[in-house]
């Protein structure tokens, strides 16, 4: 590069510096806080200031004639007229763009889903692209809160149903132990102490639940024995089973093992095979399988209860969902609650363990299906 030509550039460039600082500092201080339209138009007005102002800096410069600078001159400015118009329809269609997918992003916060199509530049199509994934997660996250809402509101109805019923009960015994009109004092002492067996239990469930609910419940996880979790609660089971003329079995793989906390497993367990009792009719039989899976294990309850509807499976682990809407309490409290908590319980132990629980017909009743993963695959919470 000659001396010369160094000199052109070194001016041209100063007088471009000059006018896009001036101008930027100018558009800051005016349109900072106007429409996307009037700053790109600025944007534009200014890359052509810039143009001129470095041509015609330069064509001064070099000393040219009147006739050749004026030849220039108009070079430059229908040059920048043509370029101006042509970036400002640019960039009108660019903001046309540009408010279209905000008015949908509006109709999105107000309607809770997002129906643009994505337009316009790579930017607007993802950015368009990411409005409709969060629109759908908010679709979701909306339907579950209702969801979680409805089962709330059932819940507080069921539960003070529960909860009533049995003080109307034990204040109605307390008062005819009081004025000595009980005919048999012991079996009122021994129906009190049933009933509030049974409220602590629910109590109890309740807690759990909204240990689940908050994240809030502890695991102390450790390497565990499905054998031994799964012989404990059919002993436990058994006599409840006997009474009730319902026949256990189990089979289990053996040394199949799993990291668990062995409370929290042991209940998931527990009531899951309560549940099958309660629905098993006389003469039935409970089936508790363990075995291994692909990246864990597997445990699989299947009773005799006569299956399921698709709706009756799809809300079966809700809270306070009972299969009927006749209210007619457990009054065994080897059962539980009696509130329709339990299979909500199995539900959340199972998922803060990293698995899942899922329910099917198998003939002739259901099988509730338990897989959760591998010690290598267990993220401790």
């Amino acid at each position: 590069m000659t001396k010369d030509q160094l000199l052109i550039v070194l001016i041209a460039g100063a007088w471009s510096l000059g006018t896009v600082l001036l101008g930027l500092l100018l558009a800051w201080a005016a349109l900072r806080r106007r429409s996307f339209r009037s700053q790109l138009a600025a944007l534009t007005l200014i890359a052509v200031a810039a143009v001129l102002a470095a041509m015609l800096g330069t064509a001064q410069a070099m000393f040219l004639s009147e006739h050749d600078f004026s030849v220039i001159l108009l070079v430059a400015v229908v040059s920048g007229a043509v370029a101006t118009v042509g970036a400002l329809v640019a960039g009108s269609t660019l903001s046309r763009w540009s408010a279209r997918l905000t008015n949908e992003a509006k109709r999105f916060g107000e309607a809770g889903a997002f129906t643009g199509a994505a337009i316009g530049s790579s930017d607007l199509r993802e950015l368009a692209d990411e409005l409709a994934r969060t629109s759908a997660k908010l679709q979701e996250s909306r339907a579950r809160e209702a969801k979680l809402e409805e089962s709330r509101r059932e819940l507080v109805s069921w539960v003070s149903h529960d909860l009533r019923t049995p003080l109307a009960g034990m204040r109605a015994m307390a008062e005819a132990l009081e004025d000595g009109m009980a005919e048999d004092p012991n079996r009122y002492h021994r129906q009190i102490r049933t009933e509030v067996d049974r409220m602590v239990l629910m109590v109890d469930d309740l807690f759990a639940l909204s240990r689940i609910h908050a994240g809030s419940l502890r695991l102390n996880l450790e390497p565990v024995v499905l054998g031994d979790v799964i012989s404990e609660a059919l002993a436990s089971a058994d006599p409840v089973a006997k009474a009730r003329d319902v026949h256990l079995g189990g089979m289990v793989a053996p040394g199949l093992e799993v990291v668990a906390d062995p409370a929290e497993l042991s209940r998931v367990v527990s009531n899951l095979l309560m549940n099958a009792i309660r629905h098993t009719p006389a003469g039935g039989q409970v089936q508790v399988i363990g075995r291994s899976a692909t990246g864990g294990v597997e445990l699989a309850v299947v009773d005799g209860c006569g299956g399921l509807t698709e709706d009756e499976m799809a809300r079966v682990f809700d809270v306070a969902w009972q299969g009927s809407s006749a209210r007619t309490p457990e009054t065994n409290t080897t059962f539980g609650s009696g509130a329709g908590l339990g299979l909500a319980i199995v539900q959340g132990i199972v998922e803060a363990h990293g698995g899942s629980v899922t329910v099917a017909n198998r003939t002739p009743g259901c099988e509730f299906l338990v897989r959760l993963p591998s010690a290598g695959a267990l993220t401790t919470r």
